[in-house]
C-alpha cells in the first residue's frame, strides 16, 4: 500500500438536456477563459451547464448562464457564479460560426465541459438546430424502446 492518495478525475460534464432539445449539426472545442477559483470549483465538480447559452459580442464568442459555484476555499476575490466567460477560438471559426446564426433557426449551445490532456478546461461547443415538439416524442419512444430491448436481453440471456 502507497501512502499517496489517488488523485480523482476532473468529472466530464454534460448538458444532457441539449441533446434531447437540439439536433447537433457540428461540434467544435473551444478554450474558456477561466479565474483560478473557477479551475479549482471545476476540479470538485461543482459546474452546471444546463442553462448555459453562447451569444456573438463584436466578434467575439461568450458563454451566458454558465453556473461555476464559488470557490469554498476562496477569499474575498472568489468569482461570480454566473460571470459571463469568454470562449476561446481561432478567427476564422468564429466567423464561420456567426455567419451559421444568423441564419434562422440556428443556435450555439455548450454540450461538454472536460479537461484536455495538457491541463487545460475545454468546452465543446455544437452548432445547433431546435427540435419539434414531434421530434422530442419519437426521441422518448426510441430512448423507451432501447430501454425494453436491453430488458429484454437481460431476461433472456
Amino acid at each position: 500500500m502507497s501512502d499517496k492518495k489517488k488523485k480523482k478525475a476532473p468529472p466530464e460534464i454534460l448538458n444532457r438536456r441539449a441533446t434531447f432539445e437540439y439536433h447537433f449539426l457540428q461540434r467544435i472545442e473551444a478554450g474558456i477563459a477561466l479565474f483560478g477559483t473557477e479551475i479549482k470549483t471545476y476540479r470538485a465538480g461543482n459546474i452546471n451547464l444546463t442553462d448555459a447559452y453562447c451569444l456573438f459580442n463584436k466578434g467575439e464568442l461568450f458563454i451566458h448562464n454558465l453556473y461555476i459555484a464559488e470557490y469554498e476555499n476562496g477569499t474575498y476575490s472568489n468569482h461570480q457564479p454566473r460571470r459571463v466567460r469568454k470562449l476561446l477560438l481561432k478567427r476564422n471559426e468564429l466567423k464561420k460560426l456567426e455567419r451559421k446564426t444568423s441564419e434562422k433557426g440556428f443556435t450555439i449551445v455548450p454540450y461538454r465541459m472536460y479537461l484536455s490532456e495538457r491541463g487545460f478546461v475545454k468546452v465543446e461547443i455544437a452548432l445547433a438546430q431546435g427540435k419539434k415538439a414531434y421530434d422530442k416524442r419519437d426521441s422518448i419512444k426510441e430512448k423507451d424502446n432501447r430501454r425494453e430491448m436491453d430488458r429484454y436481453e437481460k431476461m433472456k440471456g
